[in-house]
């Protein structure tokens, strides 16, 4: 049976290191994955300008998915036909999930005002603020405030509010996630929905020749789609529990997620980039 096999990733703490974000344990791992024409799919709570500057720094062609699901990003003629259902944006097709960031910020403003004083939002913080927060650079921190579809707030309070403010959002139609460092308010959307939206595109649209290494030059439609998915954050619970292959990446800072399945789930010895090569080797090396 001819199998297409995808790797969806989320960043920080996973191919990143929470510390450094440096992806080096990982280098050799992602050079397999090209030379085997097997994508590796950013599935993120990153922006679109985050997201495109790491992909161009690993040497990555394929699609992406930014702000926990809110939109896929497929290279224009990355597959054989445009898949349905999406918008051209620059050089992409894009398949939004949700609101824009501007309905989510007016929400907060207008009708969580109780809960001003326990969280502060990006599009609020100084570029100082955001890089002393994170550790993150300057200009990193710039393309993290620069969100399409959501908003991220770095929680003041404790967690009996937090949990208060969740279910009062929730109420409002909002979807609220908690990522690696920060809540994410947003639209009802999750890495999951849009990974498996994604998935079925590769099971109906070959990719293009362009976008396949020189060893192949051609390819079928092909008959069956795996994916396997790695993530370290509760955020990345939904894109785990969808995945054929689920791996948790062990976080210096937290426990892993509780996760509902117990089938095809790895969970990592070391951390970080590391543990993202560790259990993509055990997977692969199986098949």
């Amino acid at each position: 049976m001819n199998k297409k096999i995808l790797v969806f990733t989320d960043l920080d703490g996973t191919l990143l290191d929470h510390y450094t974000y440096q992806t080096d344990a990982a280098t050799d791992m992602l050079a397999k994955l090209k030379s085997e024409d097997i994508a590796v799919i950013p599935n993120s709570s990153k922006t679109f300008s985050e997201i495109s500057l790491i992909r161009e720094q690993l040497q990555l062609n394929s699609p992406f998915i930014i702000e926990n699901g809110a939109a896929v990003y497929i290279p224009i003629n990355y597959f054989n036909a445009q898949p349905e259902g999406t918008s051209v944006e620059g050089d992409y097709w894009v398949k939004s999930f949700c609101q824009p960031k501007a309905y989510w910020l007016a929400l907060l403003s207008d009708q969580a005002e109780d809960f001003k004083a326990y969280y502060q939002g990006f599009s609020e913080m100084t570029l100082e603020q955001l890089v002393a927060l994170t550790g993150l650079s300057i200009e990193n921190a710039e393309m993290a405030k620069q969100r399409h579809y959501g908003e991220p707030l770095n929680w003041l309070g404790d967690e009996q509010t937090q949990n208060a403010f969740t279910a009062h959002m929730i109420k409002l139609g909002a979807n609220v996630l908690q990522g690696g460092r920060f809540l994410h308010i947003s639209g009802h959307t999750d890495k999951g929905q849009a990974q498996a939206w994604l998935a079925k595109q590769y099971q109906g649209l070959a990719v293009s020749d362009t976008y396949l290494s020189q060893a192949k030059t051609t390819e079928t439609d092909p008959k069956t789609v795996e994916t396997i998915a790695l993530g370290d954050g509760k955020n990345d619970i939904a894109m785990l529990e969808q995945a054929t292959f689920a791996v948790q990446v062990r976080s210096p800072v937290h426990d892993f997620p509780e996760l509902s399945r117990t089938e095809n789930v790895y969970q990592s010895r070391q951390f970080g980039p590391a543990g993202w090569t560790e259990c993509l080797e055990e997977i692969l090396s199986s098949k």
